[in-house]
């Protein structure tokens, strides 16, 4: 494994020429007739991001020395399917930040952002059909499909203390990690990659996801807002019991239990010092972390058959990135 720093730039340095060409597909796949749908997916797209889905699909296609120009389209589709899930979840969870600036619901209405997520997955449908592959439609499809259960199991958890680890990893596999592993699998695929192969793309992604939000987790209680961008403790508002205030119930004090459990029953953040002073004291920030670090392994680990390139180097930094950054 590669002893250059986990960083962003770093790994996208790897595939820079891709990554504006994915851009371009992006810009002349989001135009539409209708202006407001033309400017709010462009105020989303334009707001960047990590754009780790489509990072994905052109690191694995390049480490199986894919030649051709079909992974553009893939992680421009799997960039869109994202964003739409986004612009619903801000609805859903009434967020007012995301990547610090104000979310396209606070300034556009709910009714446009979800509409215009609508367009962006119907797209999304266009685009993949177009491929005129059956099995990168199945990948795509099932993975939509899957996302949408993610969200609906996540609804059900709001407020609700008793949620387990188990339960809320459930939630994290289809509504996070289920994209990171249809875009890792979609860049196997492309390239020609065979079924164990595919399989091995798809583990790494499903746990890079998993990962990820883990590390999200972690963020909102110890995070900096001007860094992670977004309110600091949005999930504690929003009645979110996540992997930290899970780990407290099940090993806090019995007064932190009820603080816990009143909090997430009402989605009061009046004691969020109070959640957060327990949350640390308790070590379930460093355990969530511990848990993002074995998924990480897991990632790594999958894909130590995978044929040694730049592009292999980068899919194992992208893993130690995950649980090193602060945002």
């Amino acid at each position: 494994m590669s002893t250059q720093p986990a960083s962003q730039n770093n790994i996208i340095s790897t595939i820079a020429a891709d990554m504006e060409a994915v851009n371009d597909v992006i810009r002349q796949r989001l135009h539409s007739e209708v202006a407001l749908v033309n400017q709010i997916a462009e105020y989303i797209i334009s707001a960047g991001g990590k754009r780790i889905r489509p990072v994905l699909v052109l690191l694995v296609a390049n480490a199986y020395s894919y030649k051709g120009a079909a992974h553009h389209e893939l992680a421009a589709v799997v960039e869109f399917i994202h964003t739409a899930t986004l612009l619903h979840d801000d609805v859903v969870d009434e967020s007012s930040l995301r990547r610090g600036r104000a979310t396209a619901n606070a300034l556009f209405g709910n009714a446009a952002s979800v509409l215009v997520g609508d367009f962006l997955y119907s797209r999304a449908f266009q685009m993949m059909v177009s491929l005129n592959n059956m099995r990168i439609m199945s990948i795509l499809s099932d993975a939509t499909n899957v996302i949408a259960e993610g969200e609906v199991l996540q609804l059900l958890n709001m407020h609700d203390p008793d949620v387990t680890q188990d339960s809320y990893l459930q939630v994290i596999r289809s509504k996070t990690a289920k994209l990171f592993e249809a875009a890792a699998e979609l860049g196997a695929l492309v390239a020609g990659a065979n079924d164990e192969q595919i399989a091995a793309a798809g583990e790494y992604g499903r746990s890079l996801g998993t990962a990820f939000q883990l590390i999200d987790d972690v963020l909102d209680y110890a995070g900096d807002a001007s860094e992670i961008g977004k309110n600091v403790g949005d999930d504690l508002r929003e009645g979110k019991p996540t992997m930290p205030l899970i780990y407290l119930m099940e090993h806090g004090t019995e007064e932190q239990r009820q603080l816990v459990r009143s909090c997430i029953e009402t989605g009061d953040e009046q004691h969020f010092d109070a959640i957060l002073a327990a949350i640390t004291s308790s070590g379930a920030l460093d355990y969530t972390r511990r848990e993002a670090q074995k998924a990480a392994q897991r990632a790594i680990d999958a894909i130590a058959a995978m044929p040694d390139s730049r592009y292999k180097d980068s899919l194992l930094q992208l893993a130690r990135f995950a649980v090193d950054r602060n945002h």
